[in-house]
């Protein structure tokens, strides 16, 4: 071998004829089952390509590759496992020159092939498919950056690549979990080894070549079934993630979920188990943003959701035709629900602050307005309602620093809408949300359960002072949210969790959003609540006991709050009293043994012994002198709110009527409740109008004669002509005259066209 290395580097155009007389010998030898001679002659082979790397080694090249392929085709394992050997010592050899004419799709047809060997001996098979998973490796390291060669990553390569290793990967699941001693002493298992090539392959993908790679890993996985168990699934696509190029993550994202909107119709836990995948893989492509089309995810998740919820209520995958449908089973379409859910909030996680306002926006612009038509049409919409709400309290765990932002109007006032809502739990989904987005220093839980505190020091709130934007909130928004909140507590559905929760909101709003005047205006509205519990006889005695406890503990909240000691005393003086006569938060069943309008003295917050302490501590006197009224119509009062549209015209109504210059702003703009009710019905058939109106012009045209289509179009012609003569009458008037005079009034003057006008020439251009 020496003399034959030093010949061969000597004389490099002699490599080619040594090549192809080894080749001939070899051949012969395999023929005659001289294997001994075999071996012989391949570690010739491969000394002589480790040595020589001159311009002319192609030739040699192609010997050295016959020689190998005719090892992979022979039956012999062994033959198999050492050409395999030589081919992955050629991988890794950087050739000079490259070569136009060489294929590698024997390669990878064969190495795929030895992955999925099922030899009989357990051992020769394990031997057999880590070679097959070696000479992948070997093929893709040779041909990934090699522009001249074929493209590794056409589909027509990757459909066997992909699948070979998985299908070694899965092996680990089911029957090599235990290793025995004979595989411990070897250096690397064949699911490890397989491992290792996987994330080398996704390693080397580049921007063009991600989906390539991925369309083959989905197709092995509806294959074979995998979605539902989800282990083996989320585990590949762990493998994917972490394998990539970061910047490429969002792109496989892209991928499962567009495999997720093909699998609309399969079946919940199929869809479930790439719910579950997507969730995984947003968790960990959480360095950056999530691609450029953020809203796109979050429209197929609610889509997703959306088709989950009809499939629930009409029990098929098809609404047209149920023969033949498969079976809908509602506790696994439940299970969907919950797994979407939880995949909006592991994708807002990733995102920054100001992305998840434009996704909260995005996701209530989603949420449909009630329809009132009996059926599965309004129980549908009801659960469109809570899954969406349910899924925008998962975007709103984030800390905002800038709450005008993360509560625009576009967003505050439809979601306040839903506080006035028939349906109990989608309005304590609302005041959660309001609490998550408010909530800034995670102060929520320090006021639950709600109990009468003596010292709020053992809460340890923190407090920072109100910034501009706070403060410009709270002057822009604060009269709507206590108005709201009002109205929450007039709810007669509302259990104990709607209390503790509108507790906690006034409370966050107190320690989050209050400068002197938002504390005087809490004031009044504890107070306005006291006297609603006291006068409003129509509501539940249940409900009347909890808004009385609400004041009163809301009240020993702000005294505190406070420090201002002559208004803690007087809270104090009362609250013994209250705490006794109303226990809702305690025990929702025990109310008021007396009746409630009867209560006077030790028992009430005066508001104007309120108003008198404050005012010595410098508090704006005329405000606590003044009770807060919300302005309730008799929509309010006499129907439960259930349309976006009635909401938003009675606050338009209410801001109207609370503005000083109401005379002037009626008469100019003659916004009504009427009217905006009948323009909200009519633009639903505008467009059925106009298509219907277009309709029967082109039937005219198609069908009526022709003196009718004449006379018709000719009438047309003397309208537009008698308007344009009235044009003309208006514009051609007579001259204005130097002394201001019109005419006599008797008879017109004679009109002058404008373009017979006289002008003096200094007005002439």
């Amino acid at each position: 071998m020496e003399k034959l290395t030093f010949y061969a580097l000597s004389a490099p155009e002699k490599l080619d004829r040594i090549g192809a007389y080894l080749s001939e010998r070899l051949s012969r030898d395999v023929a005659r089952h001289r294997y001994g001679y075999v071996c012989i002659a391949m570690e010739a082979l491969d000394q002589l390509l480790m040595a020589c790397h001159c311009q002319t080694i192609n030739l040699f090249v192609e010997s050295f590759l016959t020689m190998v392929r005719k090892l992979l085709e022979a039956d012999k394992p062994n033959l198999q496992i050492l050409g395999t050997n030589s081919f992955v010592k050629f991988a890794n050899i950087e050739e000079d020159t490259p070569s136009y004419h060489r294929s590698y799709d024997f390669f990878v047809s064969r190495f795929s092939e030895m992955c999925h060997s099922s030899y009989e001996d357990p051992d020769i098979r394990t031997k057999i498919r880590m070679a097959g998973i070696r000479g992948l490796q070997g093929v893709v390291r040779k041909t990934v950056n090699d522009e001249l060669q074929a493209n590794i990553w056409d589909p027509q390569h990757m459909d066997k690549i992909v699948p070979s290793l998985l299908f070694n990967l899965q092996q680990e699941e089911g029957v090599e979990r235990s290793p025995s001693p004979e595989t411990e002493k070897e250096r690397e298992s064949p699911v490890e080894l397989t491992e290792r090539c996987f994330r080398e392959l996704l390693g080397r993908a580049a921007y063009g070549n991600i989906k390539n790679a991925v369309k083959p890993v989905l197709m092995h996985l509806d294959n074979h079934s995998l979605w539902e168990s989800k282990t083996f699934a989320v585990r590949c696509f762990k493998i994917v993630m972490y394998s990539i190029q970061s910047q490429h993550s969002h792109l496989v994202i892209q991928q499962l979920l567009g495999h997720l909107d093909a699998n609309s119709k399969n079946s919940a836990r199929v869809r479930a188990g790439i719910v579950e995948v997507i969730s995984e893989a947003a968790v960990i492509e959480a360095s950056g943003s999530i691609g450029p089309t953020v809203l796109e995810v979050f429209n197929t998740l609610l889509k997703q959701l959306r088709l989950s919820v009809d499939y629930e209520l009409t029990g098929s995958y098809d609404s047209f035709a149920n023969m033949g449908s498969k079976v809908i089973k509602v506790h696994e379409e439940r299970q969907l629900q919950e797994a979407v859910i939880k995949t909006v909030g592991s994708f807002a996680y990733t995102l920054p602050p100001y992305q998840r306002s434009e996704v909260m926006l995005f996701i209530i612009g989603k949420i449909p307005v009630p329809v009132s038509v009996s059926g599965f049409r309004v129980e549908g919409s009801r659960m469109i309602q809570v899954m969406l709400l349910k899924s925008l309290l998962q975007v709103t765990g984030f800390q905002s620093t800038n709450i005008l932002t993360a509560l625009p109007t576009s967003f505050l006032d439809p979601l306040l809408s839903f506080t006035l809502m028939e349906d109990a739990e989608i309005r304590l989904l609302v005041l959660d949300i309001l609490i998550g987005i408010i909530d800034r220093h995670d102060n929520r839980h320090k006021f639950s359960p709600v109990r009468i505190i003596s010292d709020i020091s053992v809460l340890k709130l923190k407090v920072d002072k109100c910034s501009r934007q706070d403060n410009l909130f709270m002057k822009k928004h604060s009269q709507r949210l206590y108005r709201h909140i009002y109205l929450a507590c007039k709810e007669e559905s509302s259990v104990q969790r709607h209390f503790e929760s509108l507790y906690t909101l006034l409370a966050l709003i107190c320690v989050e959003l209050a400068n002197e005047e938002v504390v005087v205006d809490l004031i009044r509205l504890a107070l306005a609540l006291q006297d609603l519990a006291l006068t409003e006889e129509a509501l539940p005695v249940y409900t009347r006991c909890a808004i009385h406890a609400l004041s009163a503990v809301y009240l020993n909240l702000i005294c505190q709050l406070t420090t201002v000691p002559t208004f803690c005393q007087h809270v104090h003086e009362v609250r013994p009293t209250v705490c006794l006569s109303v226990r809702p938060f305690i025990d929702p069943f025990i109310c008021l043994s007396v009746n409630l309008s009867t209560v006077e003295g030790e028992v009430l917050f005066v508001q104007t012994k309120i108003a008198e302490i404050l005012g010595g501590s410098g508090y704006n006197t005329e405000r606590l002198a003044t009770a807060y009224i919300p302005q309730i119509t008799d929509e309010d009062r006499l129907s439960k709110r259930k349309s976006i549209g009635d909401t938003v015209s009675l606050q338009l109504e209410m801001e109207s009527r609370n503005s000083p210059e109401k005379e002037q702003r009626s008469t100019a703009e003659q916004i009504t409740f009427e009217t905006l009710k009948q323009a909200v019905v009519d633009s639903v058939n505008v467009e059925e109008l106009e298509r219907e109106r277009r309709r029967q012009v082109v039937e005219r045209f198609q069908t009526a004669p022709f003196e009718e289509i004449a006379a018709h179009c000719g009438a047309r012609a003397s309208l537009l002509q008698s308007k344009l003569n009235q044009i003309f009458e208006i514009t051609i008037r007579p001259p204005p005259s130097p002394s201001g005079s019109v005419g006599n009034g008797h008879g017109p003057s004679r009109s002058i066209p404008v373009y017979e006008m006289k002008f003096p020439d200094l007005c002439v251009y």
